[in-house]
C-alpha cells in the first residue's frame, strides 16, 4: 500500500465516512490530556489521500452543541496525522439568496457562544494569542468548492457564519438582529471549533451546508428539526460525493495556519513548566520542546 500524500480530517456527520471506494478502513479510539472527542474516529483511504473522520455529535447524535469536546475533537485529529481539517455542518440561511440545500463557504465567524472553553491555553500558565482575522484556508476551501460545483451543487464562496450557543433555535428578535450584522448562515458548532484549528496550526474549511431560513423568513416556516434533518441527508451526500472527488488538495505547509503560534506564545519560555511542555507537546513542540524549567 501506497504512503498517504495528503491526510485530510473531517468533522460533522456520520454519514460523510459512508464512502464506497474508501479502503484499509478501521477506527482509532483516541484519548487526549483534555479529555475523550465525541466518538472513535473512523480512518480510511482514498487513492493518495488518507481521510479521518469524527462524529461532531458522536454516532446517533447524543452530544448537544455546547457540550462537545471540541478541544479533545481536534488535539486527536491531529494526534492521528491530520494536517488539514474540513468542518461540515448544517445551517439556516440569513440571506435571501442564499437557499436550502446550497452551500456556502464560510470565510468569516461572529462568535454568540459563552460556555464553551475556546483556547488549548486555558489556565495552563502558558498563553497564547494566535491571529484569527482570516480563520479560515482560502486554498482549503477553494478545493473543496469546486469539487462542489463539479458534483452539481450551488456553492456561495464566502460568508460570515454566526455561531450561537444552542441548543434552542434562535428567536425571530435575535435573527433579524444577526442578518442586520452581515451574517449569511447560522449554526451552532463552528466556534470555538476554527479557533482550536488555528491554535493547533491546522488549516480550516468550513462547508456550510444550508438547511432552512432560520425562522426570519415570513415566506417560510420556522426552522423545526424535522426540516433540518431531511434537507441535511440530502447534503451529505453532496458532501460526500464531493470529498471523494479532491484528488489535489492543497499543500498544508502553504497555509499560514501552519505557523500561527510562532509569533502567539507570549509567556516567558522560562516561565513555562515542564509539565506544561509535556502535556502540549504536540502543539508547541517546535517552539517549546520539553525540557527541565
Amino acid at each position: 500500500m501506497s504512503t498517504p500524500k495528503h491526510h485530510v480530517g473531517v468533522i460533522g456527520g456520520s454519514g460523510l465516512y459512508a464512502m464506497s471506494a474508501l479502503t484499509d478502513v478501521h477506527e482509532e479510539t483516541v484519548s487526549t490530556p483534555f479529555g475523550d472527542p465525541s466518538d472513535a474516529i473512523i480512518v480510511g483511504s482514498l487513492g493518495d489521500t488518507r481521510f479521518y473522520f469524527l462524529p461532531r455529535h458522536g454516532r446517533g447524535h447524543r452530544i448537544p452543541p455546547h457540550r462537545i469536546n471540541y478541544r479533545a475533537n481536534i488535539f486527536a485529529l491531529k494526534l492521528l496525522g491530520a494536517r488539514q481539517l474540513i468542518s461540515v455542518s448544517a445551517v439556516g440561511s440569513l440571506r435571501e439568496d442564499v437557499h436550502p440545500g446550497e452551500v456556502l463557504m464560510v470565510d468569516q465567524y461572529i462568535d454568540r457562544t459563552r460556555s464553551r472553553t475556546g483556547s488549548f491555553f486555558d489556565d495552563v500558565g502558558l498563553v497564547a494569542h494566535v491571529g484569527l482575522a482570516d480563520p479560515t484556508d482560502p486554498s482549503l476551501s477553494a478545493v473543496v468548492a469546486d469539487a462542489l460545483r463539479a458534483g452539481g451543487a450551488t456553492v456561495h464562496a464566502s460568508g460570515t457564519y454566526l455561531c450561537m450557543e444552542g441548543p434552542q433555535f434562535s428567536t425571530r428578535a435575535e435573527s433579524h438582529l444577526y442578518r442586520s450584522w452581515g451574517a449569511a448562515v447560522i449554526g451552532m458548532t463552528g466556534m470555538p471549533e476554527a479557533k482550536l484549528a488555528r491554535e493547533a496550526e491546522l488549516p480550516y474549511a468550513s462547508m456550510a451546508l444550508v438547511t432552512d431560513y432560520d425562522c426570519w423568513h415570513t415566506g417560510h416556516a420556522a426552522v423545526t428539526v424535522d426540516e433540518v434533518i431531511k434537507v441535511m441527508s440530502r447534503n451529505v451526500s453532496t458532501a460526500r460525493a464531493a470529498l471523494a472527488a479532491v484528488r489535489d488538495w492543497p499543500a498544508p505547509e502553504a497555509s499560514p495556519a501552519t505557523s500561527a503560534l510562532a509569533s502567539a506564545l507570549i509567556t516567558d519560555p522560562s516561565h513555562v513548566r515542564r509539565d506544561v511542555r509535556e502535556r502540549l507537546a504536540l502543539l508547541i513542540g517546535k517552539y517549546l520542546p520539553v525540557q527541565a524549567p
